[in-house]
């Protein structure tokens, strides 16, 4: 099971999140059958006479700004954000990268950098921690999720943008930048200083729960595959042969990654049918990727599967999780996912830099769009949120987000999703359901799902 790329652009279907310290997940999209594209809506077109007079309004406001401003503008710093306001008008996923972005974006896709170790979100202008990454200096120092960040290096964030915070976060392997941070139920702001480490990401881990395989999935980076190969092929040997009494893959708060990954990782379960159809405006941004037969699906095809979801799982992740539910090969088990249902491709703009430009939605197998609906578990399962958390736990998701591009074919969300995960495996709700049921401790209708024919 393999794809070869075939296109120069690539794809991207990460969640609208500054990733520091991690990999940017993007990588050249694999051929794919052709489908059929949707008929989108779309504005009436204009003249070109209008469009030209639009293009003669810019130039106008550009020469008086070049001209009467009170300080000397900087010019291409104006057209860079004139370009940049032109992509975020679009939905919130779309953005120009400056050339310095866009080779952090390349240079990601190696898994190693030099960064804290967070992921974030700019929310009412200052930066929102979503996540610290396991065993990276953000974590070790303590830094939580839903942290408000407000200085770094002791200048406000209020009045930078989310990419000019990402980079003032990221540098050198070993210099050291003080966090100023906000915590809801502390009323005083917490200082932290952390030295920048390099950050290598695995993307699996997996641990055996007695009888019962566990395989953390964190992103879809270019390990996410092999990651979870490699830790079959490892539980098995250390068995013996044996196969386990079930496979836990747990998909919580993983915010996305490559395309290619989420069909690699989907086909390891599947033998066959569709992974994921993404329709476009233009034929090329339509397409369907299939699974096909391979060893490994055939060694665990008769082992069953649970996959863990909740309000931070998205994009890839949903493509993932979408796939093998719609094939009633796994039961998917926690709280909705966070609903991203478009495609991104980088587009590479030379020395100028890139563009990120939402190019196509995806579908599940059952031709569902799950665009700022999110994927349902089919057992839900919620945690014990410790008091201070309560009421902090839960997103909204893409559905919360301002320009979301909407022309999904489920029911949008109004109401939060939890992202809360317990350290001790003892006190995760999901994960001790989970492993019940494949246990056969608990019971549930839809565990082990039906397949159709």
């Amino acid at each position: 099971m393999r794809f070869t790329p075939v296109r120069v652009s690539v794809i991207a279907l990460a969640l609208a999140l500054a990733l520091i310290g991690v990999p940017a997940l993007i990588a050249q999209e694999p051929p794919a059958e052709p489908a059929a594209a949707v008929q989108e809506t779309t504005a009436t077109p204009r003249t070109s006479e209008e469009i030209y007079s639009d293009l003669s309004l810019f130039g106008e406001v550009f020469d008086r700004i070049r001209a009467e401003y009170v300080d000397a503008p900087d010019e291409r710093a104006l057209i860079h954000a004139a370009i940049q306001g032109m992509l975020t008008s679009l939905d919130p996923h779309s953005g120009y990268l400056e050339p310095v972005d866009y080779e952090d974006v390349q240079e990601d896709t190696s898994g190693k950098f030099g960064g804290l170790g967070i992921e974030v979100t700019m929310e009412e202008g200052v930066i929102k921690v979503v996540s610290p990454i396991d065993e990276t200096p953000a974590a070790k120092a303590g830094i939580l999720a839903n942290d408000f960040i407000i200085e770094l290096d002791g200048q406000q964030v209020m009045g930078l943008t989310l990419d000019e915070a990402v980079e003032k976060m990221r540098g050198p392997v070993g210099s050291k930048i003080k966090l100023t941070v906000i915590r809801e139920g502390v009323k005083e702001p917490l200082e932290f200083e952390l030295a920048r480490d390099i950050i290598a990401m695995r993307a699996v881990r997996w641990s055996m729960e007695g009888d019962v395989a566990l395989l953390r999935l964190a992103r879809f980076s270019e390990q996410a595959y092999v990651g979870i190969e490699d830790a079959i092929k490892t539980i098995y040997e250390e068995r013996k042969g044996a196969s386990p009494r079930g496979i836990i893959l747990d998909l919580r708060n993983n915010p996305g990654g490559l395309v290619d990954q989420a069909v690699y990782v989907t086909d390891a379960f599947l033998k066959q049918g569709a992974v994921v159809l993404t329709r476009g405006r233009v034929e090329q941004e339509s397409a369907r990727y299939d699974a096909r037969p391979d060893d490994l699906d055939a060694k665990i095809a008769e082992v069953p599967l649970v996959v863990l979801i909740n309000g931070g799982s998205a994009s890839a992740a949903e493509i993932v999780a979408g796939a093998l539910q719609d094939h009633k090969r796994a039961t998917l088990v926690g709280t909705r996912s966070f609903g991203k249902g478009s495609v991104q491709s980088i587009i590479s703009l030379g020395p100028n830099g890139a563009m990120r430009l939402t190019t196509a939605r995806y579908y599940t197998p059952n031709n569902r769009s799950i665009q700022a609906a999110g994927i349902h578990p089919d057992i839900t399962v919620t945690q014990d949120v410790p008091e201070e958390f309560k009421g902090r736990d839960e997103i909204i998701g893409e559905a919360g987000l301002s320009g979301q591009i909407g022309g999904g074919t489920e029911e949008v969300a109004t109401a939060g999703s939890s992202v809360y995960v317990p350290a001790e495996k003892e006190k995760d709700n999901q994960l001790q359901y989970a492993i019940k049921l494949i246990l056969g401790e608990e019971t549930n209708t839809a565990f082990p799902p039906k397949p159709v024919g």
